[in-house]
This record gives C-alpha cells, sequence and structure tokens, in this order.
C-alpha cells in the first residue's frame, strides 16, 4: 500500500505510516499487512460500549490492545480472549483514538462481504463509534466522523461505506437503528467527500 506522497503532503492529516497526526495513538497487536498491493476503498461503521451501555470507560482500548482483565466484569469473561480491533474509535464527546495505522489491517469485520467480495478486513477501514443500537450517537461523534473521512478520502481511493450489519448480516447489527446516515451524509457534503456522500 502506498503510504508516503499523499499523507506527506503540505495538507496531510497523516504521517508515513498513516497515523493520524491529530488522534491519541493507542498501537493494537491485532493488525497485519493488507493483502499483495490492496488500498481500501471502503469504510465499514461499527458500534461498541463496554461493559455494554456503558460508556466513558477504558473497556474499548483494553479489548483492542489485549489488556482486558476478565475479572473485571462479568461480560468480559466471554470477549477477553478475543484479538479484534479497528483502526479508529470515536468517543461520545467526539475525541478520536487511533489503534491501527493506515498502512496496516485491522481485524474488525470478520466473517464478512461486500458486493460479493469477501474478507471485508481485507480493503476496508473500520471504524468504531461508541455507542450502541438502543442509544442515539452524539453529533459530537458525526462532525469527528465526518472529518476523519473526509481526510480520509485525501489519502485512500474510498468509494463505499456501510455498517457492519451491512457486511455481517443476520451476524452483526451495528451501529443500529439510531446510527443517522442522512446526517453523516449532510456532513460528507461539507467536507467535499461526495464519493461517499453519495452512498
Amino acid at each position: 500500500m502506498e503510504t508516503s506522497a499523499t499523507m506527506q503532503g503540505s495538507e496531510a492529516c497523516f504521517d508515513v505510516a498513516g497515523w493520524h497526526l491529530g488522534a491519541s495513538r493507542s498501537p493494537s497487536p491485532n493488525c497485519d499487512a493488507w493483502p499483495g498491493d490492496v488500498q481500501p476503498w471502503l469504510v465499514v461503521i461499527h458500534a461498541i460500549s463496554l461493559p455494554p451501555e456503558q460508556f466513558q470507560g477504558d473497556g474499548v482500548e483494553a479489548l483492542f490492545t489485549n489488556r482486558l482483565d476478565p475479572k473485571a466484569h462479568p461480560y468480559y469473561e466471554g470477549i477477553a480472549h478475543l484479538r479484534v480491533s479497528a483502526h479508529f474509535f470515536i468517543r461520545r464527546d467526539g475525541s478520536l483514538i487511533q489503534f491501527v495505522p493506515l498502512s496496516r489491517r485491522a481485524w474488525h469485520a470478520g466473517v464478512s462481504s461486500r458486493n460479493g467480495q469477501e474478507r471485508c478486513n481485507d480493503y476496508a477501514i473500520g471504524i468504531e463509534l461508541e455507542g450502541s443500537d438502543l442509544q442515539p450517537f452524539e453529533m459530537a461523534q458525526y462532525h469527528c466522523l465526518a472529518q476523519l473521512l473526509g481526510e480520509l478520502c485525501l489519502v485512500l481511493p474510498l468509494r463505499d461505506i456501510c455498517g457492519h450489519s451491512d457486511v455481517a448480516p443476520g451476524r452483526k447489527t451495528d451501529p443500529g437503528p439510531f446510527f443517522n446516515w442522512e446526517t453523516l451524509r449532510a456532513q460528507l457534503l461539507v467536507q467535499h467527500c461526495d464519493a461517499l456522500a453519495s452512498r
């Protein structure tokens, strides 16, 4: 994957490895190389809260960095063994954490397909929002997400965006019914990210 010229331009938001210059960085070991010379063209939107329906804790970061204590909460006993990650995580207040650089493949989609193409991890950027199927997302999260997507469109050939439920129907439900795609599309137009706004 190309990670040099476009990411080091005068208006670059990413360093040469694909770390966002404005995000908090929490490197995850749960990643590997993109297959071949693939450049990601899809963005998959997820939602997560750990423990479920609880926000602003450190559970998500602990899970993605293999530090989740199975004794810290009953729910954690069933997931502490998982080796998963996403490229980005947007908290309720709109703050941005990056776990995997753009130059690496994150493990976020699992068994999945988009437009007949299997293994979405092989060609998708994963973005997690702190949230659930049962609560609306915060406007600060939409603002951060739209800005991030606009920045990603400058360095990657993105042409599609969808929810985790779209690539793993029947297995996943996130980002859920409270995620407002129209709100995101309106903000993507402001960011001049027309390729994703039209999806």
